[in-house]
């Protein structure tokens, strides 16, 4: 049963993924049907994330409530109305109307089986699981490229909200798996024990990392949401078709990132996931700032960076009772999704006016900054936390 379990928030993690991937890849398209500026894509990310954040803020609070289970229903079932209400679309205007349910179906559910995984299983389990939101990220980029090939892009988010029905109709079909944790629910206790966000945000060190966890966001969704405009931007010679499925490239990066972080990550530790991860996502975005003259290499190295970037953001959230105790990492992980949404609300929106006015082209560079201060925070977390276990010794 418990393996049966797993198996489903495992794809309860694909159905994380479908959404995200989607707006990016169909953005090219959508821009020129509904005549605005390539930067109007930021306000429609930017609301998605704003209603994501006010969801992962009020997790907490919801899962004293009810169930993790009728979260889960609940949420699945907003990002449905929310992609339909994208396909049937017809003016720029009606998808910030869509968007409230779109980002509502994300935040909250992910900041419960984040905690949830962060204090009952082990470096590799979270890998994995993150791992399964780029399988979705993935696979949502793919049906809108065969949706343009055959079809048009409001199709695209149609045969995705179908998928995401599928998995609703499993996630419904096992709700007897989760009965055996109603009565004793370890991580709803962890909740109602732990300390509060006021009383958390002031503790040695968080602050450091939840400005690691926003620049990581910053540029995670950056790269979410312009890989294909950037591509549209500097290869000419490519069809629409091509740049949307290049959309999923980043995607395909952090799955392949995470799946071989979670091989490893409990012999490498956290800490070290971190720092290779980082190094080998400076490679990447190296790699982009060269002007190749093979697309294909450039697509490559957008692989690379979402390789980097794999393990960054699993590690961050599994380090979190470890760092700051558990009495404090519920609250944590609640701060740090919060603070990964600003960064994923404000930041893409950043670098969409800034290419507007300069070139799509400065995108690396501007990888570049965010990634250099995500590290630069984490070891600064590093350190304080040192200091904090050893004065409490």
């Amino acid at each position: 049963m418990g393996s049966l379990l797993i198996a489903v928030i495992f794809l309860i993690f694909i159905s994380l993924g479908l959404p995200d991937s989607l707006l990016g890849s169909a953005w090219p398209t959508m821009q020129v049907d509904f005549a605005v500026p390539s930067s109007y894509a930021g306000y429609v990310s930017m609301t998605i994330s704003a209603m994501t954040i006010i969801s992962a803020l009020l997790a907490p609070r919801l899962i004293r409530l009810v169930h993790t289970k009728w979260i889960v229903v609940v949420s699945i079932s907003l990002t449905v109305i929310g992609l339909l209400g994208f396909s049937f679309s017809s003016a720029y205007w009606m998808l910030f109307l869509f968007a409230v349910p779109y980002g509502l179906g994300a935040g909250a559910i992910d900041a419960s089986i984040n905690h949830y995984v962060a204090n009952h299983y082990r470096s590799n389990i979270m890998n994995f699981l993150h791992c399964f939101y780029g399988v979705g990220a993935i696979i949502s980029p793919n049906i809108m490229s065969l949706a343009l090939s055959y079809a048009h892009w409001n199709e695209g988010y149609r045969w995705t909200s179908y998928v995401q029905i599928g998995i609703l109709a499993i996630v419904l079909l096992s709700l007897p798996l989760w009965k055996k944790n109603e009565e004793i629910d370890d991580s709803n206790k962890a909740f109602s024990d732990s300390a509060g966000l006021r009383e958390t945000i002031v503790q040695r060190g968080v602050i450091f990392t939840l400005i690691a966890f926003f620049s990581y966001c910053a540029g995670e969704a950056t790269c979410f949401l312009w890989t294909a405009s950037y591509f549209a931007g500097t290869r000419s010679e490519l069809s629409q078709e091509r740049i949307a499925s290049f959309g999923s490239l980043i995607f395909l990066g952090l799955m392949l990132g995470r799946l071989l972080a979670g091989f490893v990550s409990n012999k490498l530790g956290d800490r070290m996931l971190i720092r290779i991860g980082t190094g080998v996502e400076l490679i990447g975005i190296i790699l982009v700032a060269i002007p190749f003259s093979s697309y294909w290499v450039t697509a490559a190295a957008f692989i690379l960076i979402g390789i980097g970037m794999g393990p960054i953001y699993p590690a961050i959230q599994h380090m979190a009772p470890s760092n700051f105790g558990k009495r404090y990492s519920a609250s944590v992980i609640g701060l740090q999704m919060a603070s990964a949404y600003v960064g994923s609300t404000f930041m893409p929106m950043v670098f969409g006016l800034l290419q507007e006015h300069l070139s799509i082209r400065i995108m690396p560079y501007y990888l570049l900054a965010f990634s250099l201060l995500c590290i630069s925070f984490l070891e600064i977390t590093y350190r304080v936390t040192k200091k904090r276990e050893a004065l409490e010794e």
